[in-house]
């Protein structure tokens, strides 16, 4: 129900008068804005080394870090969950051919607060702690469905003007109540804010929650006479 730029757009209006039984078919839409509660982070440690077992303690050693140091900030541990682990050789090409070069070792975590005003400190926070890596942060709302229902009652008005609108221009009388009100599909919730693949180290790290904008679409079907 989120529309982030990268998204598919919303449905277009659209209106079908039909002959057979004297009906009128639109789409409505709603959309609300809404300011986030909630922030998702992943981010984490990309380490390598020529031996496994180092690449593997040094990335332990440094999630450890950030765990201890995002508890500090009041971040439970139950709100920091691996999404990724990974274990990959690493080689160099030289004159075509492969020479090995160690081993690079990914361990993501996905963070979760509601503190969102805190989301840089949590960044620069995990990076002073050893993270060189985000994924994303992501914005969302924790009852989505609030915000969802009134961009879905705009959205059953709308399609009530649409008709009514029609129906005026036509010069014929619209029964208010439709007789068929079908819900669209809804688009994700949770809005994309950053996509990197490596953090360098800074003081402090801006970030911009804005609002997100809620929208709902529906299909109605009026009779008139």
């Amino acid at each position: 129900m989120y529309y982030p730029p990268w998204s598919p757009q919303p449905h277009m209006n659209s209106a079908v008068i039909s002959g057979n039984g004297n009906t009128i078919e639109v789409t409505g839409e709603g959309t609300v804005s809404a300011a986030p509660d909630k922030a998702i982070i992943v981010l984490g440690v990309i380490t390598e080394h020529v031996s496994l077992t180092a690449a593997q303690k040094d990335n332990a050693d440094a999630v450890a870090r950030i765990v201890e140091a995002l508890g500090s900030l009041g971040i439970p541990k139950e709100n920091m969950q691996t999404t990724q682990y990974s274990i990959n050789m690493q080689y160099n090409y030289e004159d075509g051919k492969q020479i090995f070069r160690g081993y690079q070792v990914t361990h993501l975590l996905q963070v979760t607060t509601e503190q969102i005003d805190l989301t840089g400190l949590i960044v620069d926070t995990a990076v002073k702690n050893g993270a060189n890596t985000v994924s994303n942060i992501q914005f969302a709302l924790k009852n989505p469905e609030i915000a969802y229902n009134h961009a879905l009652s705009k959205a059953i008005r709308n399609g009530q003007i649409k008709a009514k609108t029609m129906a005026q221009t036509l010069g014929v009388t619209l029964h208010d109540v439709p007789i068929l009100v079908q819900e669209l599909p809804r688009t994700p919730e949770a809005i994309p804010y950053l996509t990197a693949s490596t953090y360098s180290k800074s003081e402090a790290t801006p970030i911009q929650k804005g609002e997100l904008m809620v929208s709902a679409s529906i299909k109605a079907k009026f009779t008139y006479h």
